[in-house]
């Protein structure tokens, strides 16, 4: 995977983060770099960690499913987009407060990371390094989530709905570049 589409993917899997990024700037009285950062790096965090886990668990099942693995991933980025999409159109408003408690901010991380999982499952399938995946997946999670707090405290849910929206385009295009790679379309 070249570095284009691994950021290109990044941004897209942030966008559930810099959304909820979004919320917590929102809720926030008065938005520091220290509330910020701390947002910022639960979120960039788990993005990093959860392709991780993924990949792991895809390498201990490559061999019995390598020949449809490109349609796994088409169909996990394609479902993980589409939920995104639907979220934003119809979900109900994410209520937000501004506390950065570790358990809700765990909860949250996790809650925004799961595509991310699914994400790295299909990572086995590909010719990706991992490390370099999840270091550009952490860096551009952690700085649109950082942007999404101070977003968020100053413009308020204007651009939540739209980013959710966008992201959500991003890995279904990209579900469909790595099934037409593999059928032989590019």
């Amino acid at each position: 995977m070249d570095l284009i589409t691994l950021f290109t993917l990044a941004a897209g899997l942030s966008m559930d983060a810099f959304a909820v990024a979004v919320c917590k700037g929102l809720a926030m009285q008065r938005m520091t770099i220290k509330k910020a950062a701390a947002v910022a790096g639960w979120f960039g965090s788990f993005q990093a960690l959860m392709p991780a886990v993924g990949y792991m668990l895809g390498i201990r099942f490559r061999d019995e499913i390598a020949a449809v693995d490109h349609w796994i991933s088409f169909l996990l980025l394609l479902l993980i987009g589409a939920n995104m999409i639907r979220e934003a159109i119809w979900g109900k408003t994410e209520e937000s407060n501004d506390s950065l408690a570790p358990k809700e901010m765990f909860i949250l991380a996790a809650a925004t990371s799961v595509d991310a999982l699914a994400v790295g499952i299909t990572f086995a399938f590909l010719d990706v390094n991992i490390f370099t995946a999840i270091v550009v997946i952490g860096t551009v999670t952690f700085i649109l989530s950082m942007a999404g707090v101070k977003a968020g405290n100053r413009f308020g849910m204007k651009y939540k709905a739209k980013s959710e929206i966008a992201g959500g385009a991003v890995l279904i295009l990209l579900g469909i570049k790595i099934l037409a790679e593999h059928i032989g379309i590019f």
